[in-house]
């Protein structure tokens, strides 16, 4: 009964109109929304990309609709698993999985790198013989397919979101902005990332940042929102700078 009290009470506290009138006067909150977007944005690109593909087997008309009920089911789960997070991050093992798990993913995104061998590989839809499409059929065996994505996405960004902040508010938000991203703008941060594509990487250096700021908060070691964001800066600043000397050898 307490642990349900506990999940009402957060959502409760979304529709508190005066924690929102606190949130929105807040310059460190404008900069954990800003965060937000932008790892939102970064982290979504690949993704929007990869669910386009999944559906690109489809009819017109039902790749929307594919993508819609996917959008339905993004919300409601990450509506779900915000509610139980915020109860299971109070507990010191569950910071530990999360920023381990959040630790692993950057640690494997640069293992990958170090294996390309400079080819773009072909990112592959949905398999038509799969046992997905088998039991449901082509387009709710799609659905299903897309959904499953959908939940293996929110776990990094609802993750991510719970590294940056505990609080109620960046969850809930953290976790709308990442579907909207999703289906919404990604293509903006697609065509961002083609133009400087070590923000790529950036991505992943943010999420183990993250992941450190999330193990250290297990020994009660806080790192201050301001000092967060002035790493943030300092991250982006030189990956501009790394992307104009990139561009530079390119032109030598």
């Amino acid at each position: 009964m307490e642990i349900l009290n506990g999940i009402l009470s957060t959502y409760a506290a979304f529709f508190d109109w005066d924690m929102w009138v606190n949130v929105l006067t807040d310059p460190v909150s404008w900069g954990l929304i800003g965060t937000l977007i932008i790892l939102e944005g970064l982290l979504s690109a690949d993704n929007a990309l990869v669910l386009a593909v999944m559906v690109k087997h489809l009819p017109e008309k039902q790749r929307k609709k594919a993508l819609f009920y996917g959008l339905l089911g993004a919300y409601v789960f990450r509506f779900i698993a915000i509610g139980v997070g915020v109860f299971l991050i109070q507990l010191w093992w569950v910071k530990v999985l999360g920023a381990g798990y959040l630790a692993w993913l950057s640690i494997k995104y640069f293992i990958d790198k170090s294996k390309e061998n400079g080819e773009e590989g072909e990112i592959k839809g949905i398999n038509k013989k799969g046992i997905l499409i088998r039991l449901f059929g082509t387009f709710w065996g799609t659905i299903v397919a897309v959904e499953i994505m959908d939940i293996a996405f929110s776990v990094d960004s609802v993750l991510a979101a719970f590294g940056v902040s505990e609080q109620i508010w960046v969850l809930l938000l953290g976790g709308m902005l990442g579907v909207l991203m999703m289906r919404g703008i990604a293509g903006v941060f697609l065509k961002l990332i083609d133009k400087v594509p070590e923000l790529e990487t950036t991505a992943y250096i943010l999420i183990a940042i993250i992941a450190l700021k999330m193990g250290l908060s297990v020994i009660h070691i806080e790192i201050s929102h301001y000092v967060f964001f002035g790493i943030l800066i300092v991250t982006f600043i030189a990956t501009f700078i790394v992307h104009r000397i990139n561009l530079r050898k390119v032109a030598v």
